[in-house]
């Protein structure tokens, strides 16, 4: 269960930074944005920015510039879409992260020289140096994703180091289901449209819970299976507790007439067979939550568990500890299981002592 609960968290958390690396939780752009470089840059900051940080949720608002490019090694040519901003992997210029799926199908490494062409009024011809290699959620042969510094990119356009293509908001850790993005965005669409500055007149905002809806609802099909698992697994839990007590208590049909020959009610007997069988269970718990942790460092460190990257988005197993989840988790299960035992102690008041101590 508790490994369940980290998987389902751990895609949650790994998918959600994929998709944030490409457009951010929250985007902000011209409704005119195309990937030429044709379309006017914004002017940073925004008027309405410090209204939009102060909506609750939204972390940081982070510029970018992106611009449509053809990568060319060898025969080899490929589009791609260069990402100007903080995730560059080098402060030096012109290094670039690539994606696997590009490095595959051009045989590009790290260390290797990467010239692509920007086709506008002019052809522009960079020689970018690829610096590393990264994993795209969204990893198809006609979208992959050139990370390089927002400073190139502003250079290649043309533009001043306060003009942007777009700009990325980040969102808390806390908001991580779609509705609850499209309620901020919400909001900040209607902080764009009411502020009243010319230069913000043309923007809108979108969620990536909008731009990739058929993730989103994956990651909630991802957690109804794991909801069916938890509950499955505690009701079996609960059944074979159930069924260790009646054991327990058949077992010691004699010791619970004997108690009720010298006066001992049958709730105080229930109380020490649910506290032996609390003892139990906590103990299982116990060994069970270890165990669950152990696998999960050992999965987070090695990433011995692989995925196909094509169905589940990652490379492999993802792990994400909860405290709180396990926690809550962990005291349903328990409350559960405890509530199944009662049902087994009312065996107690069908035990005759007459016939058990005369059967002695």
């Amino acid at each position: 269960m508790i490994v369940a609960v980290c998987i389902s968290s751990g895609f949650r958390s790994s998918i959600r930074a994929g998709l944030r690396s490409i457009v951010g939780d929250v985007r902000i752009m011209p409704q005119s944005y195309n990937f030429s470089g044709e379309a006017s840059p914004l002017q940073l900051p925004l008027p309405s920015a410090d209204a939009i940080l102060a909506v609750p949720g939204v972390e940081k608002m982070e510029p970018v510039v992106e611009r449509a490019g053809i990568v060319r090694a060898g025969d080899i040519i490929h589009g791609v879409l260069v990402k100007g901003c903080s995730q560059a992997p080098s402060d030096s210029a012109l290094c670039v992260s690539i994606p696997r799926r590009l490095a595959a199908i051009t045989g590009l490494g790290v260390g290797d020289d990467m010239p692509t062409y920007f086709v506008g009024e002019k052809v522009k011809v960079r020689k970018f140096h690829v610096a590393a290699i990264h994993n795209d959620i969204i990893e198809t042969d006609d979208n992959l994703l050139v990370y390089a510094s927002l400073a190139d990119m502003q250079r290649l356009m043309g533009w001043e180091p306060t003009q942007a293509s777009a700009i990325d908001i980040t969102l808390s850790k806390a908001v991580d289901a779609g509705p609850a993005q499209e309620e901020i965005c919400g909001r900040i669409g209607s902080i764009l449209i009411g502020s009243g500055a010319p230069e913000e007149e043309d923007l809108i905002a979108f969620s990536s819970a909008r731009r990739y809806p058929q993730v989103f609802d994956w990651l909630n099909l991802l957690d109804f299976n794991v909801l069916v698992i938890l509950i499955l697994m505690t009701v079996v839990a609960g059944f074979n507790m159930l069924a260790g007590v009646l054991i327990h208590l058949l077992r010691n049909i004699p010791v619970i007439g004997a108690l009720k020959v010298m006066g001992m009610p049958d709730r105080s007997i229930g109380r020490v067979f649910l506290q032996v069988s609390s003892r139990a269970v906590l103990l299982g718990m116990a060994i069970g939550n270890a165990l669950a942790l152990l696998f999960c460092a050992v999965q987070e460190s090695t990433h011995m568990i692989k995925l196909d990257p094509a169905n589940y988005f990652v490379s492999f197993v993802p792990v994400s500890v909860n405290i709180g989840l396990i926690l809550v988790a962990d005291v349903l299960a328990y409350l559960l299981m405890m509530a199944m035992l009662l049902l087994s102690v009312r065996f107690i008041a069908k035990v005759d002592p007459a016939v058990t101590v005369r059967a002695d």
